[in-house]
């Protein structure tokens, strides 16, 4: 039996839920209060109240909470959501990080607008495609060797002479870079597990998972 929610397997304080939908998940499942971006794969980072306020999702990737009640939310259908929060319970986010996004720095953006030490902030990657699944281009590679040479070490060349970029890999990269060490989840590939997730490269207008993280 598929479940609708994957809970979020890291070491969060009790005033934290977060997880992440499959695609047999009901509405009901999402905690109260949540919206919407218009998720544009960029870098851009706003807040929970700002998203509130709004009366049209606000162009952005990432959003973060620090109040009772926040709650922070992205979709996503292959590409990477990244849930946070603080290790004392009182600041949260969620970035959708698709490649476009992580070599634009949308992880490390989210990081500075916690406004928290790094070295006290958890991170959960809910499920994305997997480095065996995702085939791209050399100007994919490109893009994140141009910003750190150790990015190589996520991409294998395939018979076709492209390239499997492991997306989980280069999140970790880039959170390590920036302080962040407690990092979880990451294990599962959309576009292989048909059952449980959507994938946008098998069928791109099925639907969406929605990644979520909030405070009680």
């Amino acid at each position: 039996m598929i479940e609708q929610l994957i809970r979020a397997d890291w070491p969060a304080p009790a005033n934290v839920v977060a997880g992440t939908t499959t695609r047999l998940a009901a509405e009901e499942v999402l905690p109260p209060g949540t919206r919407f971006l218009n998720q544009v794969h960029g870098a851009t980072v706003v807040s929970s109240v700002s998203v509130r306020d709004s009366e049209q999702p606000l162009d952005a990737d990432a959003v973060t909470g620090s109040a009772p009640g926040d709650v922070c939310a992205v979709r996503t259908a292959d590409c990477l959501p990244v849930l946070f929060c603080s290790a004392a319970g009182d600041s949260i986010a969620a970035a959708h990080a698709g490649w476009r996004g992580l070599a634009a720095g949308v992880l490390e953006n989210t990081v500075a607008a916690m406004k928290y030490p790094a070295d006290g902030l958890i991170a959960w990657f809910g499920p994305a495609i997997s480095q065996a699944s995702f085939e791209v281009g050399e100007e994919v590679r490109e893009a994140f060797i141009a910003h750190d040479g150790a990015a190589a070490s996520c991409f294998e060349q395939n018979a076709r002479g492209r390239w499997q970029a492991d997306l989980y890999g280069l999140a970790r990269q880039r959170l390590y870079k920036c302080g962040v060490e407690a990092i979880y989840g990451g294990e599962w590939c959309t576009w292989a597990d048909e059952d449980r997730f959507f994938s946008y490269r098998r069928a791109a207008d099925k639907g969406r998972m929605v990644s979520f993280v909030a405070l009680k």
